[in-house]
């Protein structure tokens, strides 16, 4: 049995700046860090001729065209495979629809384990663009490429693409944050589940739909800045005056949509504020999934958001191999 395992992503700056229609015209820049959640595909050649899915749900079919799995039979297919004989399954650490790119790592982990199968190759940076292609142009998921680098790459990085040169123009630099930084993110930074999931291309739709809005544009824009600033910040040690930008940068996501927040998120976000939250918002695209915190005061934050409020806390460390076979 062959095993790939794809991590779960966290934003630290620029987010929202690698969607196609601001892309394209605008550039981007953004810092993902990957943490030590993941999502598992493995892959067996079963006994007997057809294909095998255990994912939500059972899958049994003998081509490729019979697969109701979206992002599976599009693998196939890229795979040149139209009557495989394979049993894939599925498992994650983290629901989908939580806002750490579960999706797209799923992505990268079934291309990565599909190629070591069939014996072929795949580079890290083969990996994103192809799961780029897959999800982007081919399934026409109104999403950004985020994700797909994040978890192919793996630990803390900025990546930088300038105006017509989408995608395949990346550039991925490592974040050059010091030891002391690095514990102090990993110490100091707290996820929070509220209990809502969501598809993220719901909100993304919206977004696309406001592409040439010149408030939207404006908004990425100053996002994009705040990126940067994030960059310095961190490479500086400035870790609380970071986790105070993250408070700005929450107020400019919630413009973006109105779907972005609801009242339970805004009292949860002003009660950490009030009970040792430095800064926070809310990771992905919106509507649901984890909320992020740096804070200086642990216990306060996870007696009131744990405690009393009943919110899951997910303690994580940062990921540094990015997709890979086990």
């Amino acid at each position: 049995m062959l095993i790939a395992r794809s991590p779960l992503r966290i934003t630290l700056g620029g987010g929202g700046t690698d969607i196609p229609s601001f892309a394209r015209n605008y550039g981007g820049f953004w810092i993902s860090a990957t943490i030590d959640k993941y999502v598992y595909v493995t892959a067996i050649r079963p006994f007997e001729p057809g294909i095998y899915l255990k994912y939500s749900k059972i899958e049994k079919v003998k081509e490729v065209e019979e697969v109701d799995h979206k992002i599976i039979k599009q693998a196939l297919y890229m795979m040149k495979l139209k009557t495989p004989q394979i049993e894939i399954t599925t498992l994650a650490d983290i629901p989908a629809g939580t806002g750490l790119g579960s999706s797209s790592s799923f992505t990268n982990a079934l291309l990565k384990v599909l190629h070591t199968h069939y014996r072929k190759s795949i580079s890290t940076k083969h990996l994103a663009e192809l799961s780029c292609e897959l999800e982007i142009r081919q399934l026409k998921q109104p999403i950004g490429v985020q994700d797909q680098y994040a978890s192919a790459y793996g630990g803390i990085n900025c990546f930088y693409y300038d105006t017509n040169q989408y995608e395949r123009g990346i550039r991925v630099m490592p974040l050059r944050i010091n030891y002391e930084t690095l514990m102090d993110l990993e110490d100091n930074l707290l996820l929070f589940f509220t209990g809502f999931s969501r598809q993220s291309s719901d909100i993304l739709a919206e977004q696309e739909e406001k592409k040439n809005d010149e408030e939207m544009i404006t908004n990425l824009n100053t996002v994009k800045q705040m990126g940067f600033e994030a960059k310095k910040l961190l490479e500086d040690g400035k870790t609380k005056e970071f986790g105070e930008q993250m408070n700005v940068h929450w107020e400019n996501k919630k413009k973006r949509s109105k779907n972005m927040t609801n009242p339970k998120i805004e009292h949860w976000h002003d009660l950490a504020l009030k009970n040792g939250a430095v800064g926070g918002k809310l990771v992905g695209a919106g509507g649901g999934g984890f909320l992020l915190y740096y804070t200086h005061n642990k216990n306060l934050l996870r007696k009131k958001l744990t405690g009393e409020e009943g919110l899951e806390e997910v303690r994580f460390k940062f990921d540094f191999e990015g997709t890979r076979m086990i």
